[in-house]
């Protein structure tokens, strides 16, 4: 059909030549009721884009999902899904994709079991949102580094202390054990995992046939400066707070702020982070590195103009913040999310 665009149109090497075939891994989701649909199709959605992103007509990937007992499952949102295999009958996966939703606060103990003994014998073990809960109910997350959704991160850490819960990530590798945060975060871990296994351009056209960015590094944080924080109740505070937001660039020292509150830099340092949960300078480092982000995946800015805006002064200060945050330099930063001109 004319004007029809395919994964393959969108390929460098569209039209010059057809990838070959090459040997699928198997992916195996676990179903369970009222899981998270989102948990299941965003991965599934790259995993078997992977295929047509190559020009591969057999898939990169054999996906494949399997139940307890191999009947239906119902999801949190009321989509019924139908699974291919009984968990006892699924085959050995190169990667088993274990995710989250509702259903993971009843801790299955047949599901648990089979999780214990079976995982282990996958390439690669992989978890979207409270699916996590169940890895570490089954032992797979004993003395590992993992995260999940940022609202079950505290019940998580206390309910197994052998876990260095991390809160923080989008995603969290650690072994062969890779961990999500919340829902879409596990787009972003198969589009990850889809780089590792196929290289950048299968991973970035999958990407941009999605309408996502490739990729959200996984030390990015799970939430906005602001949504990371607590909104203050006193006004003052708020004011301040909406002021930060505002003019990344000022002079945000705290006495400078403590005099826009009209409080002595003390009592203003206290109550900030009585009513917000952080300090005022953790809070202004987030919005700066926030703003700095949007700026370098939105606009053809330099990052000299780029640090000014953001208060950060120097390219090398907002250097150094990036890659204490994230890892990365805002140049690479702004190669992997700044959309690509056709």
């Amino acid at each position: 059909m004319a004007g029809k665009v395919g994964y393959s149109s969108l390929l460098p090497w569209a039209g010059s030549r057809r990838m070959a075939t090459m040997a699928q891994r198997t992916v195996l989701v676990v179903l369970f009721e009222d899981v998270q649909s989102l948990d299941v199709t965003g991965p599934v959605e790259v995993f078997n884009g992977a295929g047509a992103a190559r020009g591969d007509p057999a898939g990169a990937y054999r996906v494949r999902t399997a139940s307890l007992d191999g009947g239906p499952v119902r999801t949190s949102s009321g989509l019924t899904l139908v699974p291919d295999h009984a968990l006892a009958d699924a085959p050995v996966p190169h990667t088993l994709l274990v995710p989250g939703g509702h259903g993971t606060r009843l801790l299955d103990p047949q599901l648990v079991a089979w999780l214990r003994e079976h995982a282990p014998r996958a390439e690669r073990i992989v978890s979207v949102c409270t699916g996590a809960v169940l890895l570490a109910a089954a032992g797979l997350l004993d003395g590992r580094r993992a995260t999940t959704h940022w609202a079950y991160c505290d019940t998580l850490a206390a309910a197994h202390p052998e876990v260095e819960v991390d809160p923080g990530p989008i995603y969290v590798r650690d072994g062969k054990i890779a961990t999500s945060a919340g829902v879409t975060a596990g787009i972003d871990l198969a589009l990850a995992l889809v780089e590792e296994d196929l290289g950048r351009d299968t991973a970035l056209t999958v990407a941009r046939y999605l309408v996502v960015f490739l990729r959200r590094p996984g030390n990015q944080a799970q939430f906005s400066a602001q949504l990371a924080a607590q909104t203050a109740q006193r006004e003052p505070l708020r004011e301040v707070q909406q002021w930060i937001t505002e003019h990344p660039s000022a002079d945000l020292t705290v006495a400078s702020l403590a005099a826009r509150a009209r409080l002595s830099p003390r009592h203003f340092a206290r109550a900030f982070h009585a009513e917000s949960g952080t300090t005022p300078g953790r809070y202004v480092e987030r919005v700066r590195l926030e703003h700095a982000r949007r700026l370098l995946e939105d606009t053809p800015d330099g990052v000299g103009e780029i640090s000014r805006a953001s208060g950060y002064g120097t390219p090398e200060a907002m250097r150094r913040a990036f890659v204490k945050a994230l890892g990365t330099s805002p140049a690479e930063y702004r190669r992997r999310f700044r959309p690509t001109t056709d």
